[in-house]
């Protein structure tokens, strides 16, 4: 079941005292994962990355039932990094090249506030034809 099939969907309730211990458990684990990444060096946390945000946006892409090719997100990712995954370039349509832009930003700049702007670039790296078209949204 898809998180909007819930028949509460999107007015969610939980339990505060429930959650709090998993959610620590698992803050904790982050914060050993990070220690490690540390110690790894910066090779290896290029490869951490890059293959985080791939699995990221592959498996975020089959929530919405489409199927993207992993070597294409692979080199969409690498090349908006600036990583050398050698190998010729594997060209990237611009569905992926759309997606990749997204998830880079949300990653990277989760701080900063989801503007109307930020959701209108969004919109258009998702649906190329122009902003145009979307001066009527109100968020």
């Amino acid at each position: 079941m898809y998180i909007h099939e819930r028949k509460d969907w999107p007015e969610f309730v939980w339990d505060n005292a429930a959650l709090a211990k998993p959610l620590a458990d698992v803050r904790h684990l982050q914060g050993r994962l990070l220690g490690r990444m540390e110690a790894i060096g910066f090779p290896l946390r290029e490869e951490a990355t890059l293959e985080t945000l791939t699995q990221d946006v592959i498996k975020t892409s089959e929530i919405e039932g489409e199927k993207l090719d992993l070597q294409q997100v692979r080199s969409s990712i690498a090349r908006r990094l600036g990583l050398d995954i050698g190998g010729a370039a594997v060209h990237s349509p611009r569905n992926v090249e759309g997606i990749v832009e997204i998830m880079i930003d949300a990653t990277r700049n989760y701080a900063k506030p989801l503007s109307k702007s930020r959701l209108y670039d969004w919109h258009a790296a998702l649906f190329p034809t122009g902003r145009s078209g979307m001066q009527h949204i109100t968020v």
